[in-house]
This record gives C-alpha cells, structure tokens and sequence, in this order.
C-alpha cells in the first residue's frame, strides 16, 4: 500500500527515473582518454596499489569509480532537491534559492516562529562547507530576509549530524552571526516542515530500494558500462604486469622532464 500522501506513486516513480538517467550520465563507458581526462595521479595509484594490497585491476576499477562518483553525488542533489519539486506548496527555481515553500497559511518554522514562506539552501551533507563557503550563504541569507522580513532562510542538510530546526550561527570576519530566522535544518525535519508527517522522510527512504527496482526493470537504456582501460594500460605495458606503472607514468607525466622522451 502506498502510504504517502504528499506524493503520488507515479510521481515518485518519475523522480525516481529521472534521478537514475542523470546518474547514467556516468555510465558512459571508460577508455584510456576519458580515465585520464583530468589527468590521473600515476604516483597516488602505485601507493594505493601497494599499501592496500591491490591488484592493478583493483586500483583502476576503484579510480573509475572515485571519478564517477563526483557525478553521482550531483545526481544524489538532484534526488533530494528536485522531489520538492512533486510536493504541494514547494517550487524548484533554476536558479538562485534550492526550494522555496510558500504554503497560503504561512509556515511554522519553529515554536513561534510563523513568516509566510521559507528559502532554502539544500546541502547534501554537513560537512560539505567551507568557511568562506559558508559565510557566503549566509550573506546571502541575511540578505534575503533585509527585503523580506516575513519569510525564514533554511540551510537544509541531507545528511546532518543530528536531527535538528536550529538557529545557525556562524563566524563571519571573526564575528559570531546568529539570527532567529535563519535556521539549519536536517532533512527529516524539513520533510515534515512541509508535509506535516513527522515520519515523511523515513516513509520516502522505505519506498526508495523497491522503487529503484520498479524503474531499472522499466528502463532498458541504463546499461552496465564496459571499461577497457586495463586492457588499454596492459596493450601499452607489452601485456606485461610489472610495466602498467610506466604506462600510469606516461598518463600523468608525458610532457614532464625525462619522460617526454621515453
């Protein structure tokens, strides 16, 4: 039974499928050109290879996947930011605020605290945050609440230390800053903020694994990618092991004194 009644099922499931073709923007199968697209850290990958107790095949698969994965925690953003999108009295600008939740009663911050709409800034996790990174925001939020002091500025983790709705002070040129209005939000706490059920982010986490199932059986273009570059690397090392690091070393040092002659 589909127990959530701030989104639809079909709704969900058309999120879900749209979360998973941004993250099959990562499928893309890897050769030698696009593995070594930033250039590769040759030295880093012969430690790793040697202090963990790796394979060569290890090693390159683990770097595939560390390259990857920055495109994946941006398709993860997607998942948590874009929902709102489904859910009555939120809107997804493309561009400046995350979300903005402006239901027609007003929003009920915390205890007293009622303005009639909130600004979010969503971050995946807590620690994702410099200083400066952090200071900017919340200028930015100060900012917003000097045009409009009826509305609350919401900095929402995805992945915060603790459950929390409390005021976020920060330190900004040496000065704690601190404001009532200017909250840090976990997102279970923002999930209830705007469906008023207390249980609306653990109920969304519940459906998550059968729904990615549901999609993946429904979806034929996402496909397992076919990497080669451990065949490339070998072809270049004469197909022998004990070669690949001269191979990694051209990979990331192939102009550089000494090497751009070998």
């Amino acid at each position: 039974m589909w127990d959530m009644d701030f989104i639809t099922e079909d709704d969900f499931r058309t999120h879900v499928a749209n979360t998973i073709n941004a993250y099959a923007d990562s499928l893309t199968s890897y050769d030698i050109k696009t593995f070594n697209k930033n250039t590769i850290d040759s030295i880093k990958l012969i430690f790793d290879k040697s202090v963990y107790g790796f394979s060569w095949v290890e090693v390159i698969k683990n770097e595939i996947f560390r390259q990857r994965d920055k495109s994946n925690n941006n398709s993860i953003g997607y998942f948590h930011q874009k929902i709102f999108g489904y859910i009555a009295d939120c809107d997804v600008p493309q561009q400046g605020w995350d979300i903005i939740y402006q239901p027609k009663g007003g929003v009920d911050v915390f205890d007293n605290l009622h303005v009639s709409k909130a600004y979010v800034e969503m971050k995946n996790k807590h620690n994702t945050m410099n200083s400066a990174s952090a200071g900017k925001t919340y200028i930015k939020m100060q900012n917003q609440l000097l045009k409009d002091d009826d509305c609350a500025c919401l900095l929402v983790e995805a992945i915060a230390k603790q459950s929390q709705n409390s005021q976020w002070d920060v330190s900004i040129d040496g000065q704690k800053q601190g404001h009532k209005l200017i909250r840090r939000v976990s997102l279970d706490r923002f999930y209830y903020l705007v469906t008023g059920d207390p249980n609306a982010f653990y109920k969304t986490c519940v459906a998550l694994p059968e729904t990615i199932d549901y999609v993946l059986q429904n979806v034929p273009d996402v496909q397992a990618p076919n990497d080669t570059v451990m065949d490339e690397l070998l072809a270049m090392a004469d197909g022998e092991e004990p070669l690949i690091p001269i191979a990694l070393y051209y990979l990331g040092f192939n102009e550089y004194l000494g090497f751009d002659s070998k």
